[in-house]
């Protein structure tokens, strides 16, 4: 296999248990995801996706579902400890693994495929993750967004070949001279990252061992863990086409998201 996608589903959330098996407009948001993983995979030789769980309810859900799924250990903190377990757990090991969170069914399958495209260019890229340029409209919601909820949203920076320098719930870079820049250019110069990524194996198994790093503790953002280690964080530049208002849910973290994401797709419709 060259490429997984796995998704972590995990059913014990605290604000909102059993949430993979939430229904969203008549169709559960795990069976939501898979599908659209699906959709990438089809576009990729050797790509096929996974589910990632530690709960019987889950596994039987996607048994019924003809839904790829792997059971993984209770003691895995976090989605990425899970990842790295289904990779090594899979009958054929991965050399590339994308992480596709099991409550983010709005998460657009170009998105994922663009990720996975940029491994199938470059094999030596390191890790990968989707960036959007904000236009001027968007960057002023950001800044009003992050009046009430400083933390939100995370922006990035990166060099002429994509690789982060560095990313922030700060909005970054800082503009002078905003007026006259905005006047000369289309788009704002600041990127948001959506939070989905890509490991070439080898980088997955060294990400799994780093302690915590300075930075991350700060920021609250794993992604630099990796740059603080050396690791290079390949940025790749996707937007939504016409579907823009999902851009406002990242995920489904509490049952009020239900009813946001609902109103997103009655509004856009299905992708």
């Amino acid at each position: 296999m060259k490429t997984l996608i796995g998704i972590p589903a995990r059913y014990g959330s605290t604000r909102f248990p059993g949430k993979p098996l939430a229904k969203i407009a008549g169709k559960e948001m795990l069976l939501r995801v898979w599908e659209n993983a699906l959709k990438a995979a089809s576009k990729f030789d050797g790509c096929e996706a996974c589910v990632a769980t530690d709960d019987q309810r889950i596994v039987d859900f996607c048994r019924r579902q003809n839904i790829n799924v792997m059971m993984t250990s209770e003691n895995c903190l976090t989605g990425t400890d899970r990842i790295v377990e289904l990779a090594h757990k899979m009958p054929q090991p991965p050399e590339f693994v994308v992480n596709l969170q099991g409550d983010n069914p709005l998460c657009p399958t170009w998105f994922v495929e663009a990720v996975i495209s940029e491994y199938y260019k470059d094999n030596n890229v390191e890790t990968v993750t989707p960036v959007v340029n904000l236009s001027w409209e968007e960057l002023d919601n950001l800044r009003e967004h992050k009046k009430t909820t400083p933390f939100s949203g995370t922006t990035a920076v990166f060099n002429t070949n994509g690789d982060a320098f560095y990313f922030s719930k700060n909005i970054i870079p800082a503009i002078r001279k905003e007026d006259k820049i905005r006047a000369t250019m289309p788009v704002s110069p600041v990127h948001r990252q959506i939070g989905l990524y890509g490991y070439r194996m080898d980088i997955l198994d060294k990400i799994s061992k780093l302690p915590e790093g300075f930075y991350e503790k700060l920021e609250g953002l794993e992604q630099l863990r990796w740059i603080e280690n050396g690791i290079n964080v390949r940025c790749v530049k996707v937007d939504y086409r016409n579907f823009q208002k999902m851009a406002a849910l990242s995920g489904v973290d509490s049952p009020e998201d239900v009813a946001r994401v609902e109103a997103v797709l009655a509004e856009c419709g299905e992708f």
